[in-house]
């Protein structure tokens, strides 16, 4: 039976991705430091779904940590590493940096530097459309240049890029960064718009509309970022020239994204109308690291995969908000 490690495991997407491995048949460590970021019912909540299926094993560890991971590299058996542990949020690393340095940066080469070591089949991390700052083509391609983050949050996932590349050339390690867009849906982060958005309507509070909404994103379902990252894991790259750097290396970059960015306010409208409420909007201007637009394009994952995401918004907000009444027993 395959072994995953999979960190972050009661985060967002690493709790969905551990739960599809286990329902699949495959053997899961799971590593979390279970910070409260948000709240912490939520992590909670997700590890009580997964320890009682079969193949699971929790680890309680701070990537950050050297000796701790290195512990796991060497008393754990598993094949691919999929790395989804992270400091996340763009606007909280203007206001805690060091965090950001130490999970995203400190905590990333503790990782790879162990898979490495390890002779890990294939390392898999999770990056983010952030990367792409201000970039007035769209859409977004893996081929653009990422030179100009405008968020510390954004910094941190490039310098993941770039580390990885290093290892992937000089060690022969297969490596596959994940750029994710606005990845949305059942037990997702409470600090995400479509989150925020849906407890103020529900609550009766207003909405903080930045940039007066005028704002796209390629809101991507959590199903959909799951079976991308499902068809990635079990293709790791091999050497080869390296079209985007010139060099040859064992390494790919990929956007999961919808594919159709959706203004704000359409996506707060089919939130009023599957709630039965109306928004109350409080419209402010554009806070730093903010970017008007996020638009994924997905031909480079397609060709590798034969994977698009496909779930409308319309389908998962519904999917969102029968989950949220459930969940707070609304």
């Amino acid at each position: 039976m395959k072994r995953f490690l999979v960190t972050g495991c009661a985060g967002f997407i690493g709790f969905h991705l551990s739960k599809r491995l286990l329902e699949s048949g495959y053997a899961v460590v799971g590593l979390d430091n279970l910070n409260r970021y948000y709240d912490d019912g939520l992590k909670a909540g997700r590890l009580a779904l997964l320890r009682p299926l079969p193949g699971f094993k929790f680890i309680h560890c701070d990537i950050a940590d050297t000796a701790a991971v290195e512990a796991i590299f060497q008393q754990q058996e598993f094949g691919p590493v999929a790395h989804l542990a992270a400091q996340a949020g763009v606007r909280y690393s203007l206001e805690n940096p060091h965090l950001y340095i130490q999970s995203n940066v400190v905590g990333f080469t503790n990782l790879i530097e162990a898979a490495r070591k390890k002779r890990t089949p294939h390392f898999v991390f999770a990056s983010s459309s952030s990367v792409y700052g201000k970039n007035k083509k769209v859409p977004f391609s893996e081929h653009d240049n990422v030179d100009y983050p405008i968020s510390l949050y954004a910094a941190t996932k490039k310098s993941n890029e770039l580390t990885a590349h290093v290892y992937a050339h000089l060690y022969d390690l297969p490596v596959t960064g994940l750029r994710f867009f606005t990845v949305y849906g059942p037990w997702g982060r409470p600090d995400m718009a479509m989150f925020k958005f849906c407890k103020a309507i529900f609550e009766g509070t207003p909405i903080d509309l930045y940039n007066h909404g005028d704002m796209l994103r390629d809101f991507t379902y959590i199903d959909d970022i799951i079976e991308g990252v499902i068809r990635i894991v079990e293709k790791p790259p091999v050497r080869k020239t390296d079209e985007a750097a010139g060099v040859p290396a064992p390494y790919r970059l990929f956007n999961i994204g919808h594919n159709q960015p959706v203004e704000l306010r359409k996506m707060i409208q089919l939130l009023e109308n599957k709630i039965g409420r109306k928004a109350q909007l409080k419209c402010l201007p554009m806070q730093p690291g903010d970017v008007p637009v996020t638009y994924a394009d997905v031909d480079e994952l397609a060709n590798a995969v034969g994977y698009r995401p496909r779930t409308s918004l319309e389908e998962g907000v519904d999917r969102f908000v029968n989950w949220y009444r459930e969940y707070y027993k609304l």
